[in-house]
């Protein structure tokens, strides 16, 4: 039987005073992106840091007390430690981007609430992409001094930790974390005692711990259920990260948007904007408007207003599987109680999720909810803004898909954290120590240009080594692992060579990004690898969903292509794919893969960790590499063709185009070396990708675009309509409702304009509408103009919007409006006129869904 333990305590390493900081340093995630802390802590011990995935805190505690008697005497290390406690010291105190741009704003506060964050591998609460970009937002938050806080789930097991089967099939494991060996700091309450919030789920109350974890300036706070007060089966509702069933998902869900801002009220951080990355964290505006509702004695309609005005969303991808739905019948079951305390019945809370709200077969959608409450939502690449205008354009059913209001910010990788110490020195001495305050700076990165080629060449040389030499530690013990004969174990040893031209494939092993794509001609494949005057060779890694077994087959075809003879030396999968593995690919590759089926890769933020450390882009032109390809930079596999369901057919032309690059164009570049051994053209692409990629596909650029367009806007917005006991937000809510209710009155009655005559450039367009308001003023609408170029089809292909404005004729209720159009081009033209209704405390015309077109 289990032994229960009566009482907890915690063993602590007895640090000698003098070594007192190295606490404080393991307890800010700062130090995963400074340089020299990661080389403060490697040093105590080199070996046992590698083998505790870089854990300075599991690193403290399994130090020998003599070792540190030893470092307390060492002057080196306490001159080095100092440093480095200087420089996070300095870090937090110096003046930031936030506080010069925007210092007017004190009273913002914003919470970005995401279902995971990739910060470090030593805190595995992360799965891909999307953690690893939340880490990263994070991570420029605390650069440029936002005042953010992050909110997700603590998992007790997080996400899993994958290796293969004899026959290439993913397995997973499910280590627990120790919470004890993490940079975990447990929030007291007013009382002394540990935080606790709860929320209720289906005849039962669930609690949640709150802890935090320190990302430089930046907190946190993660809501862990697996505590006492809760069943059994609750507890394990924090256990994994995309874990259980749609029940285990739906309450997590209910944790981290509900349990995310009670919490955030506990610690008295309550947000002023709230900023959702991804579906998962939709239930954070309904709590938020329940608290205002009880807070403020407000009806719904005004709360959501309110809310609205502070509430941001980002979508991450356009695939199925990454938009959370629920059946409705699980939705009333869970938040039916909850929505109706808010006088909220089935048809308005199907309304909220659904895009047909009628229709009883569709599902409740939580990226359809996020939608409904942020005021500004965005995709993640300007591709996928078009893509996720398509997606959800039945939500704004009377406009031209290109007016649907998501629009979109590019994401970026955090250089500092994905950046080789090599290759950082080199931009130390050769660009200045200001392109680590400043990355977005064009004019610092154009002095790339400065850096000897040589010098260049040898350190991108020295990641690749590193890199093979990684790679076949890591084969040697997947080899031992699966029981492979010594022989096999020993051969691993030769595999790959650290001169060859070396091409990288990391990512989420999912069926759309075509993981073995490049097998499919393997006849030109084995010609290729075996070449001996200029090789090439492969590092493949990622994860499948544990769920998805089409993803888990591409993995297996890899793995089985990798272990054939022809190919053994020349490719390899390496296992558990995570931050760590992903520093060594991305600092050590040449070239970085991307194939996936366009327009289904909303951004790929893999390939943007390449070009800081010198390595360059070959990738389909989709998602960030739309933006990022000159032509100069790196390779483009077509010409961004999309197949629709044509997929055999567009595997064939992909795949021949993908080895004609390789053939002709990487491998001939690569290998033509001058005298002094140097690839010089192959160099100057390197140049080029650093400087055109870096300043641009950064989180600091990123980050500063989420505070211009999205949260201080938002946040000023919130703060108009919560003025004066929130009598903006009471108006509006007012004045939707008599919008919605009597916008049929409102008639386009006649049009005026020329007919059909020839204009000259330089002439004007004039136009005259009749409207009916019936009950509404001319400030209650704007009448527009949406004029354009005529396609093939005879439609206006992009229309542009002119207002007219009331030109004081009036008969009754109806108005007239007038005003033209400059023509400033020949062609055929054409244009309709349209009506939406207007007030000054909308985010836009938009909004209400209501146009009346003539």
């Amino acid at each position: 039987m289990p032994v229960r333990p009566i009482r907890t305590f915690a063993v602590l390493p007895k640090l000698p005073d003098r070594l007192r900081p190295l606490h404080t340093l393991a307890y800010n995630l700062w130090w995963c992106w400074n340089a020299d802390a990661v080389a403060l802590f490697r040093r105590i011990n080199p070996d046992l840091f590698e083998a505790l995935d870089h854990s300075p805190i599991r690193l403290l505690g399994a130090t020998g007390q003599a070792r540190f008697e030893e470092l307390a005497e060492d002057d080196g290390f306490l001159a080095h430690m100092d440093r480095v406690v200087a420089a996070l010291d300095h870090y937090l105190k110096a003046p930031t981007w936030f506080t010069s741009a925007f210092g007017t704003e004190s009273d913002l506060r914003i919470g970005y609430f995401s279902a995971e964050f990739g910060i470090h591998e030593s805190v595995p609460v992360y799965s891909g992409g999307l953690g690893v970009l939340a880490g990263d937002h994070l991570k420029s938050a605390s650069d440029l001094g936002l005042p953010l806080v992050g909110i997700s789930l603590m998992y007790r097991e997080g996400y899993f930790r994958q290796y293969l089967n004899a026959e290439g099939w993913q397995q997973e494991r499910y280590p627990e974390n120790d919470f004890f060996s993490l940079p975990l700091v447990e929030e007291k309450g007013a009382d002394g005692k540990p935080l606790v919030v709860s929320v209720t789920l289906p005849e039962r109350e669930v609690f949640l711990k709150v802890w935090r974890i320190d990302v430089g300036r930046v907190p946190l706070y993660l809501l862990d259920a697996n505590i006492p007060p809760n069943r059994a089966e609750d507890r394990g509702i924090t256990a994994q990260l995309y874990g259980g069933d749609q029940h285990t998902r739906i309450q997590q869900e209910i944790i981290l948007g509900i349990g995310g801002i009670r919490a955030l009220k506990a610690l008295g951080k309550a947000p002023t904007v709230c900023h959702m990355n991804e579906g998962h964290a939709a239930f954070t505006g309904l709590e938020r408007i329940r608290t205002l509702m009880a807070e403020q004695k407000l009806d719904f309609d005004s709360a959501l207003e309110a809310v609205k005005a502070g509430t941001c969303f980002t979508t991450h991808t356009p695939v199925p599987a990454g938009n959370d739905a629920f059946p409705m019948q699980m939705i009333e079951q869970y938040l039916g109680d909850y929505m109706a305390k808010m006088g909220v019945d089935r048809a308005r809370l199907a309304d909220l999720g659904r895009q047909h709200p009628a229709n009883e077969q569709e599902p409740f959608g939580m990226t359809v909810l996020a939608l409904h409450l942020a005021n500004v939502s965005n995709g993640v690449s300007k591709l996928h803004g078009v893509v996720s205008r398509k997606m959800w354009k039945d939500l704004w059913p009377e406009l031209p898909t290109s007016e649907v209001p998501i629009t979109s910010i590019t994401n970026g990788v955090h250089t500092q954290s994905w950046l080789s110490p090599e290759i950082a020195q080199l931009y130390d001495r050769y660009l200045g120590i200001q392109w680590e305050e400043r990355p977005t700076d064009f004019a610092i990165w154009k002095r790339v240009e400065h850096i000897p080629d040589a010098e260049l060449w040898r350190t991108h040389e020295r990641g690749r080594e590193r890199l093979v030499a990684f790679a076949r530690a890591r084969l040697r013990s997947q080899l031992k692992r699966r029981g492979a004969p010594p022989s096999e174990v020993v051969a691993a040893e030769e595999v790959l060579d650290p001169d060859a031209l070396t091409i990288g494939f990391a990512r989420r092993f999912a069926t759309y990004k075509r993981g073995d794509l490049i097998f499919r001609n393997a006849e030109r494949l084995i010609s290729l690898l075996g070449a001996k005057d200029r090789p090439v060779q492969f590092i493949f890694a990622g994860k499948a969903h544990p769920k998805d077994n089409g993803g888990k087959e591409l993995i297996q075809r890899v793995v089985q292509q990798a272990r054939k003879l022809e190919f053994r030396k020349h490719i390899v999968f390496i296992e558990d794919y995570d931050m760590n593995v992903a520093r060594y690919l991305v600092q050590g590759v040449d070239v970085w893969l991307n194939n996936p089926r366009r327009p289904l890769e909303a951004s790929g933020t893999s390939g943007m960790k390449v070009p800081c450390n010198g390595g360059l882009n070959l990738s389909i032109l989709d998602g960030w590499w739309c933006e990022g390809y000159d032509g100069d930079n790196g390779w483009a596999i077509g010409a961004g063709e999309e197949y629709g369901d044509n997929t055999v057919y567009q595997d064939d032309v992909e795949s021949r185009a993908l080895l004609d690059l390789i053939e002709q164009d990487l491998v001939p570049m690569f290998y033509r070396r001058g005298t002094d051994g140097l690839p010089r053209e192959w160099i100057r692409r390197m140049k080029r990708s650093i400087m055109s990629l870096v300043p641009v596909f950064n989180t600091n650029r990123m980050v500063e675009e989420y505070a211009e367009r999205c949260y201080v806007p938002s946040h000023q917005r919130a703060m108009r309509l919560s003025a004066d006991q929130l009598k903006a937000a009471k108006e509006l809510a007012v004045w939707r409702k008599r919008v919605n209710g009597a916008w049929g009155q409102v008639k386009v009655e006649s049009v005026e304009a020329p007919g059909g005559e020839t204009l000259r450039v330089g002439s004007e367009f004039r136009v005259k509408v009749r409207v009916h308001l019936g009950s509404f003023s001319p400030d209650d609408v704007e009448v527009q103009l949406c004029h354009g170029v005529l396609d093939a089809m005879s439609e206006i292909a992009d229309p542009r919007a002119t207002t007219l404005m009331p030109n004081g004729e009036k008969t009754g209720q109806t108005v007239s409006f007038s005003g033209s159009v400059p023509c400033r081009s020949s062609g055929q033209f054409g244009f309709s006129v349209r009506v939406l209704p207007k007030h000054a405390n909308l985010h836009h015309s938009f909004e209400p869904r209501l146009v009346t077109w003539g």
